[in-house]
């Protein structure tokens, strides 16, 4: 039973945590706008800020699953992460290289932020994990709503560098609400052999490798939204729209979160459930070529999030239960990462796709979900792999 306070604690600091993550973004390119060094600087500074989300995963998640008190490091990656993009904020005029090395510094924390905070339920919320998982659902929708918009407003109110101010503010809060959680001190770290656990988990563990693959392959079609958002804007003569249908998205997103995580769904197991989900997602963006007008695109974008909020607490109960104990960080970090990447490649792809027009896209947004699901269904069809037993000694 968790202790009274933990998930409400938890969940806040999740919530700041990722706020100034997701806020980072927009408050860094405004800044740089600001001082002058352009949109072309601005997307590096941006790109030397998310690669590391991919990139230092596994190495960040290993470490977290090695030392015996993680408390010191979350609250070091945290603070870190603050003064990264800070420091690239402060640098991007008079010292660009140096303000690049600092958002660099900034990424390799952020894995904590996202997977790493995460991986800690497990032993914070005792027997309220379905609840707990919905919470942290919550806080990512919350963060994605907020974050930005949070750092637009301020940068319009006092200037781009106070917006960074206020996100690294929040970050630090993040922190000093972590150093009240009790995370559980390690009687003795992993060894360097059960580290590579993580990746033959990921891949052996039929449920663990289908929610993974399933995932990846879902937000291909997620990271287009933003174009597709745009285009569909442009389509009804609305601006306004870009940012309401995504608005909508994560309307719908952080209900169905708050939902799951009051009465969680129990009859059907987690696998099943965001597989079942991914299938149904694939319906809104199908239907969506066929809305006419403001109303009906922004109805279906909403039922497009609720249906993803318990999709998504149901993917994290998946890697809690699968994960080997001590590869549970490496495995969080790790199927985040690969998130993040095929969200990325989302973007680029749809951005070379915009001349075949909205509805392709979103048809191609739907057909992701679809493979999704249905490679996740074949996945979790496999056998688990029988233990290697080794030979008796004469």
């Amino acid at each position: 039973m968790a202790a009274p306070g933990v998930l409400t604690r938890y969940t806040t600091a999740a919530a700041l945590a990722r706020l100034a993550d997701e806020g980072s973004r927009v408050a860094l390119l405004l800044h740089v706008l600001a001082v002058g060094r352009g949109a072309a600087f601005g997307g590096l500074l941006i790109g030397a800020l998310m690669v590391p989300h991919v990139l230092a995963a596994p190495l960040v998640g290993a470490l977290a699953d090695a030392v015996r008190r993680r408390r010191p490091l979350y609250v070091g990656g945290l603070l870190g992460f603050a003064a990264g993009f800070t420091g690239a904020a402060l640098l991007a005029e008079p010292a660009p290289a140096a303000a690049f090395v600092a958002a660099i510094l900034a990424g390799c924390c952020a894995p904590l932020l996202i997977g790493g905070l995460s991986s800690l339920l497990g032993e914070l919320a005792g027997d309220r994990l379905p609840r707990a998982f919905g919470l942290d659902a919550t806080s990512y929708s919350l963060a994605g709503i907020v974050g930005p918009a949070l750092a637009a407003v301020v940068a319009g109110w006092a200037g781009a560098l106070w917006a960074v101010a206020v996100l690294a503010v929040s970050c630090a809060l993040a922190a000093a609400i972590v150093v009240s959680l009790p995370v559980p001190d390690r009687t003795r770290p992993s060894t360097p052999r059960r580290r590579g656990q993580a990746l033959k988990a990921l891949w052996q563990e039929p449920p663990l490798a289908a929610v993974t693959a399933a995932s990846t392959v879902s937000q291909l079609g997620f990271g287009a939204l933003p174009i597709v958002a745009a285009l569909l804007a442009a389509g009804l003569h609305d601006p306004a729209m870009t940012g309401l249908t995504l608005s909508a998205f994560a309307a719908g997103n952080l209900v169905s979160s708050l939902a799951y995580a009051r009465l969680p769904v129990r009859r059907l197991r987690p696998e099943r459930l965001m597989l079942a989900g991914l299938v149904a997602m694939s319906v809104p963006f199908a239907v969506l070529p066929l809305a006419a007008g403001r109303w009906p695109t922004l109805a279906l974008f909403v039922v497009a999030g609720l249906i993803n909020g318990p999709l998504f607490a149901s993917l994290l109960v998946v890697r809690d239960r699968e994960a080997p104990p001590e590869a549970r960080t490496q495995v969080f970090t790790i199927g985040a990462g690969l998130k993040v990447t095929a969200a990325a490649a989302g973007v680029a792809l749809a951005g070379l796709a915009t001349g075949h027009g909205t509805t392709v896209l979103l048809l191609a947004v739907a057909a992701s979900q679809l493979l999704a699901g249905g490679l996740g269904a074949a996945l979790l069809r496999r056998r688990r792999p029988a233990p290697r037993v080794s030979p008796a000694l004469p």
